[in-house]
């Protein structure tokens, strides 16, 4: 059901010339008005005309309660269309949104809110009844995301606000805030990171437009394109990428609404057969592990796959099953947030899968690097987009270093806190990433792991644990796995063992200690000397993450 019953037609590509990046959406609203916009799972669709009649209508309740531009607004609640309209609106405006991770504890919520000074909390309602407005006092007020209604009100004009509507919203009448300054303030996006608790990463506007003139110029995409909505939306990759590039294409956003479980995604992927697909290397490597993985370890496969004309047939098979997994429509497959798992990047390749693996962080709007598919070289995580430039600071005489990037895409620094902005942005505007890698002749981009995890061996070596873990991933009845280095000095691996796998095969929980004792030794068997494993410690739940299913290494520290 649509909210005002409009036609679908086409339209041309908006014009990358406006020097607004509020422009952009403005004229993507009117160049698209007709064509689908966002569809949530099982339920309504908006077309781009509904949007901007929806943010016409906030607009008005942000005027009567005296909001004003680069006021804070956060934003928390499950992805879905009014989320995006919301953003949107906010956004148009003038005011900053602050995105807020749904998963958040209830006092991380508050302090997020609190500390971003938002005058307005647009909320789910399911999570509303955990929070404590009381918690919030600088809030004026709390705003259901699902239907607009005013769930809290400490604002005059908000209280008494009622919408009039004027039916007069058309393409030739948008009228939106235009940004004073490339370099103002955009986005407050609060980071989920490994490593420590969040920071609010100042997103400003040049970075906006920088990744999205980029993007609009170099990613395969259209307008009327399809796309299906995994990644968190309050999270700057879901965001730019499942989101806000996608509006200024015109492309139809399908929102999943829930937990993106795998048999959602792929069922999701079936019946909207996206054109672009944006994941996390788990949603990958989850598939192939349990799809591909074990079908090649038959007898009958492993001598097939031995003579060279069937080894091809059965590759473009697989190749052919695996894009039909993710719809049949798809030119490529994105890969960021985490580095792929080698053995599975290996087989990706070896069958020539449209994949690519790109890097980005929050502080960078995100993105840093990317390279189409056939271009893609494997093991790296691309080469760095246009404008921007990338270096490395060695640790010695080496090739191996800290990762710098400077360029318009890279923040203003993290919000009210000056020392944490010093410590990664230094005086001539390098951004110090903390990942640590090299740069080939070609200026593909290698990452090692991160400067926090590295772990120094007996002589001064540098350990970087992700390749230790990445080997004990792929070992037997291994779901994932944390290196750490014990107070003694001795490396232990925390192995969290894959339930699923175990029950298929029936074996019984007292075999576990002696399976990964003998994975314990696989593993060392494959790396050098310094970093031997002494001990797999086993865990009995999935380590915690970030929404980039990254996992929070600092939980997992010896104390």
């Amino acid at each position: 059901m649509n909210y005002f019953g409009d036609t679908c037609s086409g339209a041309d590509r908006i014009d990358l010339e406006n020097p607004s990046v509020i422009g952009f959406f403005q004229e993507s609203f009117a160049k698209y008005w007709n064509v689908d916009a966002f569809t949530d799972y099982n339920g309504e669709t908006l077309k781009y005309g509904d949007v901007a009649k929806l943010v016409d209508r906030f607009h008005f309740m942000f005027r009567a309660m005296g909001l004003e531009p680069q006021d804070k607004v956060a934003i928390c609640g499950r992805n879905c269309s009014m989320w995006a309209v919301s953003f949107l609106a906010v956004f148009t405006y003038g005011a900053v949104p602050v995105p807020v991770l749904n998963d958040f504890q209830p006092d991380y919520i508050h302090n997020i809110v609190e500390h971003s000074d938002a005058k307005l909390l647009f909320v789910g309602k399911a999570l509303f009844t955990k929070l404590n407005a009381d918690l919030m006092p600088h809030l004026e007020g709390i705003v259901s995301i699902e239907d607009a209604q005013i769930l809290v009100s400490r604002n005059q004009g908000l209280s008494s606000f009622v919408y009039n509507e004027s039916g007069n919203v058309s393409p030739d009448t948008l009228s939106y805030y235009v940004e004073k300054d490339a370099h103002e303030l955009a986005i407050l996006n609060y980071t989920s990171g490994t490593t420590s608790a969040p920071k609010g990463v100042m997103v400003p506007y040049r970075a906006i437009r920088t990744i999205l003139i980029y993007s609009h110029n170099t990613v395969p995409m259209k307008p009327g394109s399809s796309t299906v909505n995994i990644l968190p939306l309050a999270h700057m990759f879901g965001l730019m990428f499942e989101l806000l590039y996608e509006i200024i294409l015109g492309c139809h956003i399908h929102f999943l609404n829930r937990v993106p479980s795998p048999n959602i995604i792929f069922k999701s992927f079936a019946e909207f057969k996206p054109t672009l697909i944006i994941t996390v290397p788990l949603v990958l490597e989850k598939i192939i592990c349990k799809m591909i993985f074990p079908q090649l370890e038959k007898r009958s496969m492993r001598i097939a796959l031995k003579t060279p004309i069937i080894s091809r047939c059965i590759k473009n098979r697989i190749k052919n099953r695996l894009v039909n997994a993710f719809g049949g429509n798809m030119l490529e497959v994105i890969v960021g947030g985490a580095a792929l798992n080698p053995e599975v990047e290996d087989f990706l390749h070896d069958i020539r899968f449209p994949y690519l693996v790109g890097y980005g962080m929050t502080e960078c709007a995100p993105l840093i690097a990317y390279s189409h598919w056939y271009e893609f070289v494997k093991g790296s995580c691309s080469r760095a987009i246009t404008g921007v430039q990338v270096r490395i600071e060695p640790f010695d005489s080496g090739e191996v270093g800290e990762i710098l990037v400077k360029g318009d895409n890279v923040m203003l620094g993290y919000y009210k806190n000056p020392q944490a902005t010093a410590s990664v942005l230094d005086a001539d505007g390098w951004l110090h990433t903390g990942d640590v890698g090299y740069i080939d002749k070609d200026g593909n981009i290698f990452i090692r792991g991160r400067i926090k995890n590295l772990i120094l061996g007996p002589s001064g070596q540098n350990i970087y644990p992700e390749e230790i873990e990445n080997k004990f991933n792929m070992q037997p009845y291994v779901q994932e796995s944390v290196v750490i280095r014990e107070k003694d000095g001795k490396l232990v691996a925390l192995v969290y063992p894959a339930a699923d796998a175990l029950k298929e095969a029936q074996i019984d929980p007292s075999s576990l200690p002696a399976i990964m004792e003998q994975n314990r030794k696989n593993v060392n068997s494959q790396i050098s000397s310094y970093e031997q494993i002494a001990a797999v410690r086993i865990v009995d739940k999935e380590f915690e993450k970030t929404p980039k299913k990254s996992i929070k290494r600092f939980l997992y520290q010896p104390k």
